[in-house]
């Protein structure tokens, strides 16, 4: 097993750290939690209703922590929970709801936008495949782990 922390690594780790300080100092400023900016993002991505079980995924967040984030943007009357069967809940954006997203999260996809939109296509293409590259490749090296009943 090699250990050793590469150069590439290294920049690699900084960079996703510095990233994401950087979402959490623009979602302070927003006057919002991360999870909460969160899950108005996912909703706002899928027009204000979403399947819980899809937003703990699509945010990467625990299911307790998404719970607890619903839980307080309900009791702000934000968004509200609905049965879609037995073992499913459906999470709603009220008007009140809609509008924060889109004062908030909608604040965030605006910047993203902006940046995608600046980049030129091919830029813009390679960063996506490699991206999407990467989380296959580490998808692929989780799933062998499992397969051979080897620890991480």
């Amino acid at each position: 097993m090699n250990t050793k922390v590469s150069k590439e690594l290294k920049r690699y780790n900084y960079l996703f750290g510095e990233t994401g300080a950087a979402y959490h100092q623009l979602y302070r400023r927003l006057g919002q939690s991360d999870s909460s900016i969160s899950i108005l993002y996912i909703l706002l991505e899928n027009d204000g209703s979403c399947l819980l079980q899809k937003i703990c995924n699509y945010t990467g967040l625990s299911k307790q922590t998404v719970n607890s984030a619903l839980r307080k943007l309900e009791q702000e009357e934000v968004l509200y929970l609905e049965a879609a069967d037995a073992k499913h809940k459906i999470v709603h954006l009220t008007e009140k709801g809609m509008e924060l997203a889109n004062k908030t999260a909608g604040k965030v996809i605006e910047i993203e936008n902006d940046i995608f939109a600046s980049w030129p296509r091919e830029t813009l293409e390679q960063y996506i495949s490699l991206t999407e590259k990467y989380l296959l490749s580490l998808k692929e090296q989780l799933n062998y782990e499992e397969k051979h009943n080897t620890t991480i």
